[in-house]
């Protein structure tokens, strides 16, 4: 039965992603014809315009939409069992602090501007703070033994790193303050069609390589003692998923920028939808979930069309906070260990 529902639920994330991404190739700032959006995906419209906005500014952002949601909910989804913590997400261990702080030096420090060298500079700064304390996280998964004292460091290193942040703030101009602020809001709009190939490989190999721990997983539900009892490296585990979610976490952070809630919410929902936490279910589940939960963000922000695009995390709170209360209320119905 838990088969049955779960490919329904697989089946149906894949049309609302595929509805979602629709509405974003057809939906935007810019008032443009279905037909001439149709002429455009299929060979060229004719219009250099409408061409460039099509191909290189909307189809980039629904893909991107399409795998940071990815991204996050499966980093969510392995920290979620690895520290045994339900309201445990990507942003928790100070990975998307890391990858804020990286971004502030560059932004308020550096004070660089939004030119193509300086979103080059925006990403590398991302991608170096969020890989620096992923490497500090995984140094310390391999002296600290209990889960809870290493989410507890995660949490004191995202302390940390805010103090800096703030710092940094303090001693920046105003239209560098101006700028991280912006950042920080999220966007699916950074990554262009030239670097797809290269986010979607960052995201496709983590993302296939969690499948190897579906079982790991399952045997982390009913706690470390009873995985050790079935054979599970424990220790070797947890750094091995502390990896991959640092990774999908990083490179998700460091284009779009620090997105809240998905991580957090996509899990939960994969749960109650497929009814299991049999991580061989809930692993694409939540991919799938999550992937059409990025592309339908993305398609609420761009729908105020000429008015303007909404920051992301200005759109995922309204999804997210009521689905979190729901789960603090209704946790017991919600399937976590069976």
């Amino acid at each position: 039965m838990s088969n049955k529902r779960a490919i329904l639920v697989l089946i149906a994330a894949v049309a609302v992603a595929l509805l979602a991404f629709v509405g974003c190739l057809f939906t935007g700032a810019a008032d443009i014809a279905a037909g001439d959006v149709l002429a455009a995906l299929t060979g060229g419209s004719g219009k250099p315009s409408v061409d460039y906005i099509v191909m290189n500014t909307r189809l980039p952002a629904a893909i991107t939409a399409l795998l940071c949601g990815m991204a996050l909910s499966i980093a969510g989804l392995l920290m979620q069992t690895t520290f045994d913590n339900p309201l445990a997400g990507p942003s928790i261990m100070g990975i998307s602090s890391g990858a804020s702080l990286g971004v502030a030096i560059v932004m308020l420090a550096i004070s660089t501007t939004a030119s193509a060298w300086g979103q080059s500079a925006v990403l590398a700064g991302a991608l170096a703070g969020a890989l620096g304390v992923l490497a500090l996280l995984t140094l310390l998964a391999s002296a600290v033994r209990s889960a809870t004292m290493l989410l507890i460091a995660g949490i004191l290193i995202g302390y940390l790193t805010s103090s800096g942040i703030s710092l940094l703030n303090f001693f920046a101009t105003r239209e560098s303050i101006h700028s991280y602020v912006i950042w920080g809001l999220g966007s699916f709009s950074a990554v262009t069609m030239d670097d797809i190939p290269l986010f979607a490989i960052l995201v496709i190999v983590p993302a296939m390589a969690s499948l190897l721990y579906a079982k790991t997983l399952n045997a982390l539900l009913l706690g470390s003692r009873y995985a050790a009892s079935v054979g599970v490296n424990v220790a070797a585990a947890r750094r091995g998923l502390l990896l991959l979610s640092g990774v999908l976490t990083a490179f998700a952070t460091a284009w779009c920028g620090p997105i809240g809630f998905i991580g957090i919410v996509v899990p939960h929902i994969a749960r109650m939808a497929v009814r299991s936490s049999d991580h061989r279910l809930l692993l694409p589940a939540s991919a799938l979930i999550g992937a059409a939960i990025g592309v339908l963000c993305l398609w609420i922000c761009v729908s105020p069309g000429a008015v303007g695009i909404l920051p992301v995390n200005a759109v995922t709170p309204i999804i997210g906070a009521p689905i979190i209360l729901y789960i603090i209320l209704k946790r017991r119905s919600i399937f976590y260990f069976n």
